[in-house]
């Protein structure tokens, strides 16, 4: 099917990182890194007007894809924001977080209908991300919106779940909850949790037993998109290890706050790891 992985940074996981040595680079230094160290794209943040051209020039001098994140609590919210997508233009996905954690429901049914409707009359897939804080905080209750709308497009972080539940290992009763929203991968945010962090080093806990459970989790969402993909679709993965408070830190004696361990390795590491699980399922 010539099927290609996307695999591509995240803009939001750029911030504080070792790598530059405490200095503040500019947005072109952070792009060059990403597009030198084997990453397909970035996923990132809509660019002002006033920064528009400036993106869409250093995109195409690296070559590197871009999707972005919306953050709407209804459908007018997403539609204004489509609008300015379209605007920009090369836009290869939204990853949408949607921010009505409260409500279920017919109400969330609607407003996630409204949503995939939108992103149709747009021509830009709009994927919605298992998150906290969200319409889809709930694991039970986004299994359940699934099987009322089969083709919704989701972006998979089980991280979120996992410190939700304060899942220390993965009963059957979980994992086939976990399982039921993997039909519906349309992409894959890579965090591992281990029940109390959201976010642990991969490098450092590769022993964890929650890491083979993530593993498998991101093959079969692979897996599963191939099954449903045409030929010549791109899947997307966001390499995605955010600064602290995500990122687990010591207080120094000056009072700043230092992560423990490199959050840059740590990314390139999951590149690789994300690189090998596709090889596994592509023809």
């Amino acid at each position: 099917m010539n099927n290609q992985l996307d695999v591509q940074m995240s803009w939001w996981a750029m911030d504080n990182l070792d790598v530059f040595a405490g200095n503040a680079p500019s947005d072109e230094e952070k792009i060059a890194l990403i597009a030198s160290s084997g990453y397909d794209g970035i996923n990132g943040f809509l660019p002002s007007p006033e920064q528009a051209d400036y993106w869409k020039h250093l995109l195409d001098k690296y070559h590197l894809s871009f999707s972005v994140n919306a953050y709407p609590k209804s459908v007018e919210d997403l539609a204004n924001f489509l609008e300015r997508a379209r605007a920009f233009g090369g836009i290869g996905f939204i990853n949408a977080q949607v921010m009505q954690p409260f409500m279920t429901g017919e109400s969330a049914i609607q407003l996630l209908k409204g949503i995939q409707q939108l992103s149709k009359d747009a021509g830009i897939p709009v994927f919605v991300e298992t998150h906290r804080g969200t319409i889809t905080q709930d694991l039970i209750r986004t299994v359940e919106y699934v099987r009322e709308l089969k083709s919704l497009p989701l972006t998979i972080d089980f991280s979120h779940y996992i410190v939700a539940g304060e899942m220390h290992t993965v009963s059957q009763e979980a994992d086939e909850l976990l399982l039921a929203l993997l039909s519906n991968t349309s992409s894959i945010h890579t965090r591992i949790s281990n029940g109390e962090q959201i976010q642990i080093d991969p490098g450092e806990e590769q022993n964890h037993p929650m890491f083979s459970h993530f593993k498998k989790w991101w093959q079969l969402g692979m897996t599963n998109w191939q099954l449903q993909a045409n030929t010549n679709d791109v899947f997307p993965v966001v390499i995605e290890l955010g600064p602290p408070p995500y990122a687990i830190t010591t207080n120094e004696a000056s009072g700043r706050n230092k992560e423990i361990s490199d959050r840059w390795q740590q990314s390139l590491y999951l590149q690789r790891v994300v690189r090998e699980l596709w090889s596994t399922i592509t023809p």
